[in-house]
């Protein structure tokens, strides 16, 4: 089968026997949407807050964050099928930046998964994608700790991170942000972080 993404240069791409190849590749707004969408308006996937959207509005959102030089988003590939989406900011730059005493080499880090196949089992899957996402977040780009904000009440998602060897931290409220380009309402959060030294400890 013909890889629809081969023509688009990653900015990470590594391989894992037994996995297969995964590529991180910046998310093209216009061309992505569609996958996106798919992924976000899903009930599973209510907790991204962009259920509701249409695909055009979910392409001016990304074509919005393509702009800033402190969020990005990224298309995760494996095999040439579309895995993730991946979103890494500056916590300076960010809301939660408001709700903890961040360190310099912090990065922030918003994880969607793409749904299951039709038998709804993959095990390993998580910890494999995890293992390159990150070997990309702290090494690739350099930093130190990883800080993940997912909705308190998203039960699955914390108990995923802490199962990777995240450290919880405390429980905060993430104000609400209303800019001309950006609405984000206020939202409860269990903080978690990751230590470079700690991914890579075994």
């Amino acid at each position: 089968m013909t890889d629809p993404y081969a023509s688009r240069t990653p900015v990470h791409a590594q391989h894992l026997d037994g996995f297969g190849t995964v590529r991180v590749l910046p998310v093209d707004p216009g061309a992505d949407a569609p996958v996106i969408h798919g992924w976000v308006s899903g009930e599973r996937a209510a907790f991204w807050g962009m259920n509701g959207l249409t695909a055009d509005q979910v392409t001016a959102v990304y074509a919005h964050m393509d702009t800033l030089g402190t969020h990005h988003a990224f298309l995760v590939v494996k095999d040439g099928e579309p895995a993730a989406l991946l979103q890494t900011y500056d916590p300076a730059a960010d809301r939660v930046g408001e709700c903890y005493d961040a360190e310099p080499g912090d990065i922030g880090v918003h994880l969607l998964l793409a749904p299951a196949g039709s038998d709804g089992a993959r095990p390993g899957w998580t910890a494999a994608l995890s293992t390159v996402l990150m070997a990309y977040v702290l090494l690739g780009l350099d930093r130190t700790r990883i800080v993940v904000d997912p909705d308190v009440a998203n039960e699955k998602a914390i108990a995923r991170f802490l199962k990777q060897g995240f450290t919880a931290g405390p429980a905060v409220v993430l104000p609400e942000v209303d800019l001309p380009d950006v609405y984000l309402p206020e939202k409860k959060a269990q903080l978690a972080f990751l230590r470079r030294e700690v991914a890579f400890a075994g």
